[in-house]
């Protein structure tokens, strides 16, 4: 009894032996996953997990062997660099190894100066401490939502996606009104939502939306530049082209629908010469992350028909044109924390809500040249207006067109405008508990 008592504790420790997990194995896991990121260029740079200087000893020679089986090159860093990408005590006392391959190590090393240089003189503070977080969230090959998330973690940084976005909304600026109306509802069908004494609101998609404004008491003046063209996203590109054309609408370009492209389109134009994009996004190489989005909306239908079928839209794109499209990426990245869904190099798409989007355009390749003023707002409708703004004013986050909620007479809705960095007007509304905005408050969600 004695002997098959022993046998069974050996038995037991055995298997407890066998399936004890090596020493390391999740930092070594980790370090070969990031050793094959590097090694392929998916990371510029790649920090392992923080370890003692003791235990670095004994690691090192694992590591070392990791790093020679992918090629990539291996350093220890004592100092490890501090922003507000990471807990600031994340490496205190303790060191890391930096995996990278080509110049990336002297581009973190740079960084770190440029750091240092700014604490020294006092000017690691605001825009310029955020900016090196970001520089180091770029080398370590984090998407610019990424870099915003754990910014947003360490800091009160906040961007209008904190604040809730519930649709889009653009306005265009018309001096016959009741023209423009009657070409958006009975030609191209779109519901009438709400209406105010100098504008009515139109639903293209469930979270996007067209606001025609009256421009003799609006905020431009319809002789502005008409520096916009709004796409409406359509399943029924062709249909819609015939049903356009039998109602006798301008066509600017015509529908010429190409095998193999990233999308076909065609742009007609409405009665006081705003460009209407019909647009339909393809699979293609630029389209990887924007398609699997634009699958999952659906359908709006309209009032308008083409051979008894009823047409529709399933999302819009708001584009914008500029001259220098990088600080406008930033400003949409950052400031405003919307995705960027397709990249299109002369054009960025960013995703606003979960059927709108917002187009960045180089004016050099564009439909229109550069206004510095131009007749229309860019609209954002928000859950937390008042919080948006205290953050605005309190971080200037961008420049503000009055520094107070407005708030029209009958209590209908409430908003405030700031301007992008290419002096596109934006604005942030509210619609409030009113009986006129009961349509538009249940299309919403708000009911």
């Amino acid at each position: 009894m004695r002997i098959k008592s022993l046998a069974i504790i050996l038995i037991i420790n055995c298997l407890m032996g066998c399936n004890k997990p090596e020493k390391w194995s999740s930092e070594l896991g980790s370090l070969t996953a990031f050793a094959e990121m590097v090694d392929s260029g998916a990371k510029q740079i790649a920090f392992s997990e923080p370890m003692t200087i003791e235990d670095m000893e004994a690691f090192m020679p694992k590591a070392k062997a990791i790093a020679d089986q992918y090629g990539v090159k291996l350093v220890r860093e004592a100092d490890l660099i501090k922003t507000d990408l990471f807990d600031s005590e994340i490496a205190e006392g303790k060191e890391v190894l930096i995996l990278y391959k080509g110049n990336s190590y002297d581009a973190y090393i740079q960084l770190k100066e440029d750091r240092e240089k700014l604490e020294k003189s006092g000017l690691y503070e605001g825009a310029e401490r955020q900016e090196i977080a970001r520089r180091l969230g770029r080398l370590l090959g984090y998407s610019a939502k990424g870099i915003n998330n754990k910014i947003a973690s360490n800091t009160d940084y906040k961007r209008l996606s904190d604040f809730g976005v519930k649709a889009s909304n653009v306005f265009l600026y018309y001096k016959d009104l009741k023209k423009a109306t009657e070409f958006y509802t009975e030609v191209m069908g779109l519901a009438l939502m709400a209406e105010c004494d100098n504008a009515n609101l139109l639903k293209i998609s469930n979270s996007s939306y067209l606001t025609l404004v009256d421009a003799a008491k609006g905020m431009h003046s319809a002789d502005e530049p008409k520096s916009v063209a709004v796409a409406f996203l359509t399943r029924q590109l062709a249909e819609w082209y015939d049903y356009l054309q039998e109602k006798k609408v301008e066509i600017k370009y015509t529908y010429k629908p190409k095998e193999g492209g990233p999308h076909d389109g065609f742009v007609a134009v409405d009665p006081e010469g705003y460009l209407l994009e019909f647009e339909l996004f393809k699979q293609h190489q630029e389209n990887e992350n924007f398609v699997p989005y634009l699958a999952k909306t659906n359908d709006v239908l309209t009032s308008a028909k083409h051979n008894e079928t009823a047409l529709a839209f399933h999302a819009s794109v708001t584009w914008l044109y500029y001259k220098d499209l990088l600080p406008l990426q930033n400003f949409y990245e950052n400031v405003m924390g919307f995705e960027l869904a397709a990249d299109q190099v002369w054009t960025k798409i960013y995703r606003t809500t979960d059927d709108s989007y917002i187009g960045l355009v180089d004016v050099s390749r564009g439909m229109h040249s550069y206004a510095k003023d131009k007749a229309v707002n860019v609209g954002f409708m928000v859950n937390d207006l008042e919080g948006w703004f205290n953050y605005v004013q309190g971080h200037k986050a961008f420049e503000l067109r009055e520094n107070s909620i407005s708030n029209d007479k009958e209590g209908k809705y409430s908003g405030f405008v700031g301007f992008d960095p290419g002096n596109y007007f934006l604005e942030f509304n509210k619609f409030n508990e009113h009986s006129a905005n009961g349509k538009l408050l249940e299309a919403l969600g708000n009911d």
